[in-house]
């Protein structure tokens, strides 16, 4: 498909010898953001306006086939047949919807298109259609890719240090029925409770939230795109109000609302999994800076979803370092910074159904014992 097609990034030989939980060196990098992207060729940084807008319609398509197919069909198999035909549909609608919620991520990071109004409108449709508050997250997430594994500054999916674990929260952990409450919880709950009330955010001094416009996350020039976002969540909401009352709830929930979930899961996994890894270490301030913090994620490939995600998942390294590269363009890019990366590049082919029981047991952060490192700390399992 074009430079860099959309298929998985290939691994070489010595990725798939090298220990995935190796630690990645934690020196000053030998080379620059300059070095690295001259690697990359020229083109992978054009953003074609009708190469994306292929993949948003191919996308919708989908969907709009998956909703016809369910919404016509399913309701009229016989009972036994629908227990299995909805999980199914669940399963395809979420993950495709997962797809068109990744590109409206591209256009937060403005690589969508050539024009930022026009971004901007695809993004806050598309994500305001899955509930997801455009701007709100554009910029929060804005502030996690210049702030990526700082401890003080991050703005999602900060650890907490050991010293600072609640008692019981080690107790859950520790145990398989525990870990998978506290698991499915994360996955189902945790993305709509980060944007009401900042679960796993950087701490703030008072209540922060996506929802509220004076909320500290947000700068005086923002507040104006915040009001926007809720406003499109609003007509969302009352779409959706309408919806329940010409159809049933029932029907609601199974057409559109248990794929929203899944898109969350996914979401909140994927997202995990990036950046929970006993390879990669956090920084405080005395230790911290843009590129060493950048470098501390991890490539994972997800298998045929890969691709239905539009390789956020394998391409995930590049994006941390130029998030305006579009996702068509990014597993060439990535070929191409590997050999200036060489060891502080980091990939893990464990399959991630298997990764996020391993790496959820990551809750906690501390320096290595009688470390000379005094701002590095490493993810620990009990």
């Amino acid at each position: 498909m074009g430079a860099g097609g959309n298929m998985s990034t290939p691994t070489t030989k010595a990725e798939e010898k090298k220990n995935s939980l190796e630690r990645v060196p934690i020196s000053k990098p030998p080379f620059t953001i300059g070095d690295i992207k001259k690697a990359i060729p020229p083109h992978c940084f054009e953003r074609s306006l009708i190469r994306s807008s292929s993949y948003l319609v191919q996308d919708l398509i989908l969907v709009y086939v998956f909703y016809y197919i369910a919404s016509t069909y399913i309701p009229v198999l016989p009972t036994p047949y629908q227990y299995l035909a909805w999980p199914l549909y669940w399963i395809f609608q979420g993950s495709f919807s997962t797809g068109l919620w990744v590109i409206a991520h591209e256009c937060g990071h403005q690589s969508f298109s050539d024009y930022q109004w026009l971004n901007d409108t695809v993004g806050f449709v598309l994500h305001s259609a899955l509930l997801t508050p455009y701007f709100s997250w554009k910029y929060s997430h804005r502030r996690h890719h210049a702030n990526t594994n700082s401890l003080e500054n991050d703005e999602n999916h900060v650890p907490k240090l050991k010293t600072k674990l609640r008692w019981y929260t080690k107790l859950y952990i520790n145990n398989p029925v525990g870990r998978l409450f506290i698991l499915m919880f994360t996955l189902t709950a945790g993305l709509p409770l980060y944007y009401a009330i900042n679960v796993a955010g950087k701490p703030y001094e008072r209540f922060a939230s996506h929802y509220d416009p004076y909320s500290p996350i947000y700068n005086d020039r923002e507040r104006l795109q915040i009001i926007i976002s809720d406003v499109g969540l609003i007509a969302t909401s009352y779409v959706l109000y309408r919806v329940a009352m010409a159809q049933g709830l029932t029907w609601l929930i199974c057409i559109y609302g248990v794929p929203v979930v899944i898109v969350n899961s996914f979401i909140v996994l994927i997202t995990l999994l990036h950046h929970t890894h006993l390879s990669l270490p956090h920084y405080d301030s005395s230790e911290w800076s843009w590129i060493r913090g950048a470098l501390a994620t991890v490539d994972r490939d997800y298998g045929v979803l890969t691709k239905i995600f539009h390789n956020i998942t394998d391409t995930h390294v590049l994006h941390h370092l130029f998030s305006n590269i579009p996702h068509y363009n990014a597993m060439e890019a990535t070929k191409a910074i590997k050999p200036v990366l060489g060891e502080y590049y980091q990939f893990d082919g464990t399959p991630f159904y298997k990764a996020i029981w391993r790496d959820f047991e990551c809750i906690y952060v501390e320096k290595d014992e009688g470390s000379q490192d005094q701002g590095i700390f490493w993810y620990k399992q009990n």
